[in-house]
């Protein structure tokens, strides 16, 4: 039986993917319905697994069936599939389309629905997840190790909570990449090469955050350890809260929980 089929086969696809394959999953067990015929051919070359071109009978034998394409394409694609997969728990890393829409579109109300983010690509995710009612505790476990080869996850009871994670940590990866790109231009302002602002800043930020994960304090204290009165710390914290980029960073992660919610709407 062919126990996951996924319906698109891009990169976060792939990362899933890839992750079931390093933890034993044979490629055979694995159904990609991709229409473009490059990706199609990357797939197979690269991961091995079976692809389709075009729904058909053959979806009814998984158990699970991943939706990872454009939300702007799930209703066609929907349409399509729904009559072959309706007996499978559908799990959804599309943005923005809600449980219900996605319920109402095929028919089963066994759907789980999660925002992932890029560093799962190198196992390094973590994803949000949410069930509706009708997703049993042990369907709850299959996801978990779907995803496990990816990073972490994190379950939230109410689904509108997800718009939270869509801004926080499934943009969040984009935020950190504008801030080393800040640091970065100050490091060849000041003489370095490119390169060599690149390791640092990057160093910086991979050393920074395993410390926080790993003492489990508050990052606010671990700040304010190394940020002695008068030194260099200090007059760099200083620079940032005059020019308010705590205040500027709060309002952009509630720009995206807003975008987030109308993309809902809009592909409601």
């Amino acid at each position: 039986m062919t126990s996951i089929a996924f319906i698109g086969g891009g990169n976060m696809a792939s990362a899933i993917i890839g992750g079931l394959l390093k933890s034993g999953r044979a490629p055979g067990d694995i159904l990609v319905l991709e229409p473009n015929a490059e990706q199609r051919s990357r797939l197979q070359r690269d991961l091995g697994v079976i692809t389709l071109e075009a729904p058909g009978s053959v979806l009814q034998r998984a158990a699970i069936v991943v939706w990872a394409i454009k939300p702007q394409n799930f209703k066609e694609a929907a349409a399509a599939c729904a009559a072959h997969i309706a007996a499978a728990l559908q799990f959804s890393v599309m943005a923005g389309i809600r449980s219900h829409d996605i319920a109402r579109a095929l028919g089963t109300e066994r759907v789980v629905r999660s925002m992932p983010n890029t560093p799962a690509l190198i196992g390094q995710g973590i994803a949000g997840l949410f069930a509706r009612p009708a997703v049993g505790d042990d369907e709850r476990v299959q996801v978990e190790r779907l995803l496990a080869p990816t990073g972490r996850t994190l379950w939230v009871e109410r689904e509108e909570d997800l718009d939270a994670v869509t801004a926080l940590s499934g943009s969040g990866p984009a935020y950190v990449f504008y801030f080393v790109e800040a640091m970065m231009k100050a490091a060849q302002d000041m003489g370095l090469s490119a390169e060599q602002g690149r390791e640092l800043a990057l160093a910086t930020f991979a050393g920074a955050s395993a410390l926080a994960l790993q003492s489990g304090e508050a990052p606010s204290l671990l700040r304010e350890r190394v940020t002695s009165k008068g030194g260099t710390t200090y007059a760099g914290i200083t620079s940032l809260e005059r020019s308010d980029v705590h205040g500027a960073i709060v309002s952009a992660v509630k720009a995206a929980q807003r975008r987030a919610r109308e993309l809902g709407d809009e592909f409601g």
